[in-house]
């Protein structure tokens, strides 16, 4: 397989997640920045690789490939040896529905464009989108936290290795500890992070960029 390449943000969270991802499963690739500070997104060149105007994009295989949980479910197909997903059924369900808790229903709402439109139209001032972030990112791992304690302990959040439902954990871990989100009392999501974080792959995905700031 040819070298990929990842067109992502360094604090993107599902550009994150795919980086965790490569990592993972130890796929060669080279990361091109695409500013979002500096509404790069909205380029000709981003639009006609990604026409949401978002990231990440992972050019692989001749193909421009969007969505987080789908390049991740195509780099899984790919790689022989995945464990991204569990084989049968029932346990791919269970780990489909920690992934999508987060990556459907506490990331869109905690977009930043999201967050800025709703400023724009209540005159909402920065406390207003720390009260925001807060409330909805607390919610829902409260909800995650539940969704964990149903399932088999483990040292991840199903079964002995990571899987997709880690890859989006952590990623909503970082803006949670961001944020100044209370997870004291969620265990199970805070002992799941910090598995993860032992593992390079993780630990080199995380964000990196201290000349820049948002």
């Amino acid at each position: 397989m040819s070298e990929s390449v990842l067109f992502d943000y360094w604090r993107s969270s599902s550009s994150f997640r795919v980086r965790i991802a490569l990592n993972l499963l130890r796929l060669p690739h080279t990361i091109v920045s695409v500013n979002l500070l500096a509404h790069e997104q909205r380029t000709p060149e981003n639009l006609a690789r990604n026409p949401q105007g978002l990231v990440p994009t992972l050019r692989i295989d001749g193909h421009d490939l969007t969505q987080s949980l789908a390049i991740i479910e195509y780099l899984h197909e790919i790689t022989p040896g995945s464990t991204l997903l569990p084989k049968d059924p029932f346990s791919r369900s269970q780990v489909r529905a920690v992934a999508h808790a987060i990556a459907m229903e506490i990331h869109p709402i905690c977009n930043l464009s999201v967050v800025a439109h709703v400023q724009s139209i209540t005159g909402g001032d920065d406390r207003a989108r720390i009260a925001w972030m807060r409330k909805f990112i607390r919610d829902g791992l409260v909800a995650v936290e539940g969704m964990l304690n149903r399932l088999p302990s483990d040292a991840f959040c199903y079964g002995p290795t990571p899987t997709i439902a880690d890859i989006c954990l952590v990623p909503q871990m970082y803006n949670a500890d961001r944020w100044g989100v209370e997870t004291a009392d969620l265990p199970r999501v805070r002992s799941t992070k910090a598995v993860c974080e032992a593992l390079p792959a993780f630990s080199t995905a995380y964000p990196q960029n201290p000349c820049e700031a948002v």
